[in-house]
């Protein structure tokens, strides 16, 4: 391994396995001590994330808008009078945005809305001849909330990409909430996304007691069925901890890229893209594996002398020197074998020809086909939500899809002929797991006619 004061580079696969693509590349890392001190203030004791998210959870759910507004106020520093954002501020948001943002926003919307009305989400019945019947009704949600982050930047992305599938999908009432800036106020382009994208209600609140009001309502903040987006760990926590009493989507992690390259991709594209994604946050990760030790170097190389201009380079720094890697492998064949091993959120495959190895990819969240397909651009306007499964769950999740904001109710209507046919099965199974009430249930429709 060659060490940079940017980002590691690795001759050797199996170093890298144990450094940046084993477990350990996706360990949790110790909160900063600000943080730690917040805790520590806030609660008296120095406490977990979980135990953090736990003891929110139950004042809120005890003291509704007093317990979110006294952890605004002592967490997040802001002092709050009126959780819900009014409709003239959102409105104000929306007209005082630039006209190439709106365009953005509107484009944005626009695509994410055509892809997801391609998923299939059909109600189906089967009518058999003797009158019996077999289906599924499939019905939107009633309410869903959205977390739009707002910690070290805001991500107005993030809430279309959440947003637009579910009014899709049929959900009938859109919350989202997201934090507030230290004047009290909401982040412009949030409101601006959230009006764009359909959302009813914004509320001005973040971290663990946003979870908390959208999974028991409070005073202010509706009840909701499920509730989707990122957060920061006190956030995934909440939602960890708040899952039964209400749904989720996943419990993402830290943005993760891997990037797939031959000896013909550009170095400074594919230096570009691991930029791109190490700015999002000091733990994200961003790798590259490929078969040439010269691009190796090239975009090693690159890296250096880029960063310098790069506006968040203290974060992109510090992401890349933690979780980072060019990694030089034997072949594309071990390539695609240690892509699969990580299961990725992003899968960039930057090779002369793509295609070949996109049926050959079983684990990831998102594909990037050609060097044109930067995952920066699919972030904001390709089409697919940008909200995929991290730290290795594309093993078995998949990105928010339209999908995740039905419900199916199976229906069960077989004939009079067809529940006699079915019944002496039915008796045995029952009887073999000791349940003789449903065996008599069974048995007496067989014996008795009406």
């Amino acid at each position: 391994m060659t060490e940079s004061a940017i980002i590691p580079l690795f001759t050797d696969p199996s170093q890298a396995r144990r450094r940046v693509l084993g477990q350990c590349g996706r360990e949790p890392v110790e909160l900063p001590p600000s943080v730690r001190a917040i805790i520590r203030c806030v609660f008296g004791a120095d406490l977990t994330p979980d135990e953090v998210a736990a003891r929110i959870l139950a004042d809120v759910r005890q003291r509704g808008d007093e317990a979110v507004l006294e952890y605004t106020c002592r967490i997040d520093g802001v002092e709050v009078e009126r959780l819900a954002v009014g409709e003239a501020e959102i409105q104000a948001a929306w007209d005082a945005a630039p006209t190439e943002l709106r365009r953005a926003l509107e484009l944005a919307v626009e695509r994410v809305r055509a892809f997801h009305q391609r998923q299939p989400r059909l109600s189906w019945m089967d009518w058999r001849e003797d009158g019996g019947a077999l289906g599924q009704m499939v019905r939107p949600l009633e309410r869903v909330g959205v977390y739009a982050p707002g910690g070290r930047a805001p991500y107005p992305s993030s809430l279309i990409m959440a947003a637009v599938p579910a009014r899709v999908a049929g959900v009938k009432e859109i919350l989202v909430v997201t934090p507030p800036r230290r004047d009290g106020t909401v982040t412009p382009a949030i409101l601006a996304a959230a009006r764009i994208a359909g959302a009813d209600q914004v509320f001005r609140i973040g971290g663990a007691q946003a979870i908390a009001a959208l999974t028991y309502g409070t005073e202010s903040v509706p009840r909701v069925d499920k509730i989707v987006g990122p957060g920061n760990v006190f956030v995934i926590a909440a939602k960890r901890q708040a899952f039964g009493e209400v749904g989720i989507d996943q419990l993402p992690g830290p943005t993760e890229t891997m990037l797939i390259a031959d000896e013909g991709a550009n170095p400074a594209w594919v230096a570009a893209d691991l930029l791109a994604q190490a700015e999002h946050d000091p733990l994200a990760s961003a790798l590259l594996l490929t078969p040439s030790l010269e691009l190796a170097q090239a975009v090693w190389e690159e890296v250096e002398r880029q960063i310098t201009s790069l506006s968040r380079r203290e974060v992109i720094a510090q992401s890349l020197a933690r979780q980072g890697g060019i990694i030089v492998v034997r072949d594309l064949d071990q390539a695609v074998e240690l892509a699969n091993e990580y299961a990725p959120e992003h899968l960039c495959l930057l090779t002369r020809d793509p295609w070949t190895l996109v049926g050959r990819i079983e684990n990831a969240g998102g594909i990037f086909v050609g060097e044109h397909a930067s995952e920066a651009l699919g972030d904001y306007v390709v089409g697919p939500s940008h909200i995929m499964p991290t730290r290795g769950t594309a093993r078995f999740s998949s990105p928010l899809n339209v999908w995740d904001f039905v419900k199916i109710t199976s229906i069960f209507a077989p004939s009079a002929g067809e529940s006699q046919r079915l019944a002496e099965t039915g008796i045995t199974l029952a009887e073999a797991e000791g349940f003789t009430a449903h065996a008599e249930a069974i048995r007496k429709r067989v014996t008795s006619h009406r």
